[in-house]
């Protein structure tokens, strides 16, 4: 049984045992390409996440009525990604095989891979939701194939064609786009496509990754690689509800680098869109 984490987010501090969903922080940003100080994400997220209320005027429903366990951070080598991977995979791994769903804070975005080797592990017809505004199809980044600019082909060696499912995605370079073409369901600048892409998945597990910067850096600047002509909060939370319908077996927040944004605003937007993540995936009606 894991252990209680001193600071939790904000109401979630049951006993690991009457847990549905079990949260963890995955510090590590060795791979970042641009800005580093995603590590700080965790801690940041859970600070200031009693800046928010525990109840949802959205969902109307309330962190105090879901069971939620907040088990702290991963302590992550950051010279060396596999093994911070093999931490993280392990991690998520006990949590799946205890019959709850992992919720990791990152980090950049590369931490993403640790759960999905544990989850395809558990769930042998895994399906991938990624947010994003990056496509991170590349194969490898300077010669480097774990990076947080790989993370989705990395995934892709794992599951296969025609299993992961792209939504908000506007950088990456040409290959990346041709590379989707083929392989993956992309759905360019927004979620236009998620009611058809709902009805395609079914009833398959998911894991769904949220990379922060799918929002727009005039709403999100704390980022490491922000991206003009990205979405709403607004937009964002209606696409969290529409695939809440889904099977979602496991799920990730990553690329919040508080240190760029000084005001404070980045991390709050965070820590509003964790808890409505959390009671839309969350069993209670």
């Amino acid at each position: 049984m894991l252990s209680k984490n001193i600071q939790t987010f904000i109401a979630c501090d049951c006993d690991y045992k009457d847990a549905d969903i079990v949260i963890f922080g995955a510090p590590f940003d060795s791979t970042t390409s641009f800005r580093p100080g995603t590590r700080f994400g965790p801690q940041a997220i859970r600070s200031e996440s009693f800046g928010i209320e525990t109840y949802s005027p959205y969902q109307d429903k309330d962190l105090s009525d879901i069971n939620v366990f907040d088990c702290g951070d991963l302590e992550l080598p950051f010279g060396s990604p596999e093994k911070a991977l093999l931490d993280i995979e392990q991690r998520t791994q006990t949590i799946l095989d205890d019959g709850k769903i992992p919720c990791m804070i990152g980090g950049e975005h590369l931490v993403t891979l640790g759960a999905v080797r544990a989850s395809a592990k558990k769930f042998k017809d895994l399906v991938i939701i990624q947010f994003d505004a990056h496509a991170d199809l590349r194969d490898d980044y300077l010669g480097v194939k774990l990076s947080h600019a790989c993370v989705m082909r990395r995934c892709h060696d794992i599951l296969g064609d025609g299993r992961i499912f792209q939504f908000g995605i506007r950088s990456g370079d040409r290959e990346e786009f041709v590379f989707s073409g083929s392989h993956t369901y992309m759905n360019k600048f927004n979620f236009d496509s998620i009611s058809e892409s709902v009805q395609k998945i079914g009833p398959s597990p998911v894991y769904f990754t949220l990379d922060l910067d799918v929002l727009d850096p005039s709403e999100f600047p704390g980022t490491g690689t922000p991206e003009a002509g990205g979405v709403g909060f607004k937009e964002l939370l209606a696409a969290i509800q529409q695939i809440s319908e889904l099977n979602i077996i496991g799920f990730d927040i990553n690329e919040l680098s508080p240190v760029y944004d000084t005001s404070g605003r980045s991390t709050a937007l965070a820590c509003k869109t964790l808890r409505e993540i959390l009671l839309s995936v969350s069993s209670i009606p």
